[in-house]
């Protein structure tokens, strides 16, 4: 190995190397870096050269790690560690309520809870600018990926903060019309349905449906709940989902027969936590989006503050 190597590589190196270790892709790391794969390609062949040594097999599906790869990962992941650590340490000087905020959350929970709160957060705090990551992806709040996450299960690793912010109860919604026609229902055959997509037929409400509804009474299959509410409130069918969002759109309770409720198992409960890291959460223009989203939904700060990990 080269004597002068720690010369040759930077901090930037290191999380390449984390990157693709955890991405097993060029395109996957850079979209986590922000930066093109082939800008990806030249660090990985920089730093191999400054080691001496192959980190990764590149294979037509993407690259593989080395012996040398498993050898140094836990030395990289101190690194990375600690530079989140300063950066933690620089942010808590921060007085001001101003900067950019990184919130993920899942596409459904952003559209109807996240940005409903931004005009309430931007005229208290005209200065702070939000990045919302709506997606499925488990960005992590540990390694600085978002500062602030909304998450259907309480993280049980990592030095983390958590607050339950709903928990709902499931209901059968559709519009005012669709209820009338379809008056009481005896026998959840009777309706239309629309549902989720097959590849998420292992969430709770996807399975009490599945479990249920004949196949032929599922007229939309949508991993979208946007979509599935925008269905429904046409008149489409019935759907699933939980009594909040129901109330945040012009929908209507379906009528079940005394019968049919007595047959059927509760429908699923779905929790939804506000979580931020231990290091960050008091930094100003954090916790003004903490305190933000809480009082938006309804939930009492001191109830947040005693949730706390």
């Amino acid at each position: 190995m080269p004597a002068n190597m720690q010369s040759q590589f930077s901090w930037d190196d290191i999380r390449v190397f984390l990157a693709l270790f955890r991405s097993r892709t060029l395109s996957s790391a850079a979209v986590r870096l922000g930066v093109n794969p082939s800008t990806v390609g030249r660090r990985l062949d920089a730093l191999e050269g400054a080691l001496g040594a192959r980190l990764f097999d590149r294979t037509p599906d993407g690259v593989a790690p080395t012996a040398a790869t498993e050898h140094l990962l836990a030395h990289a992941e101190r690194l990375e560690q600690a530079a989140y650590a300063l950066g933690g340490a620089v942010e808590g000087f921060e007085t001001r309520t101003e900067g950019v905020v990184r919130i993920t959350a899942p596409p459904g929970v952003a559209e109807h809870f996240v940005a409903p709160a931004l005009p309430r957060l931007l005229s208290r705090y005209p200065d702070i600018r939000v990045e919302l990551d709506a997606s499925v992806r488990n960005l992590d709040l540990t390694r600085r990926e978002a500062d602030l996450a909304l998450r259907a299960v309480r993280p049980e690793s990592g030095d983390l903060v958590a607050v339950k912010i709903a928990d709902e109860q499931d209901r059968l919604f559709t519009s005012s019309a669709y209820a009338a026609e379809l008056g009481t229902v005896r026998d959840l055959g009777d309706a239309r349905w629309v549902g989720w997509e097959r590849d998420l037929a292992h969430i709770p409400s996807a399975r009490w449906l599945n479990e249920r509804v004949p196949e032929s009474k599922v007229v939309l299959r949508t991993s979208s709940i946007g979509a599935q509410l925008s269905a429904a409130e046409a008149g489409l069918g019935v759907v699933l989902l939980p009594d909040a969002y129901g109330k945040r759109r012009p929908l209507t309770a379906v009528r079940l027969s005394a019968a049919l409720r007595a047959s059927l198992p509760p429908t699923p409960r779905q929790s939804l936590w506000l979580v931020g890291h231990r290091a960050t959460r008091d930094v100003p223009r954090i916790a003004a989006v903490w305190e933000t989203i809480l009082d938006t939904l309804g939930v009492p700060v001191r109830r947040a503050a005693s949730a706390r990990r």
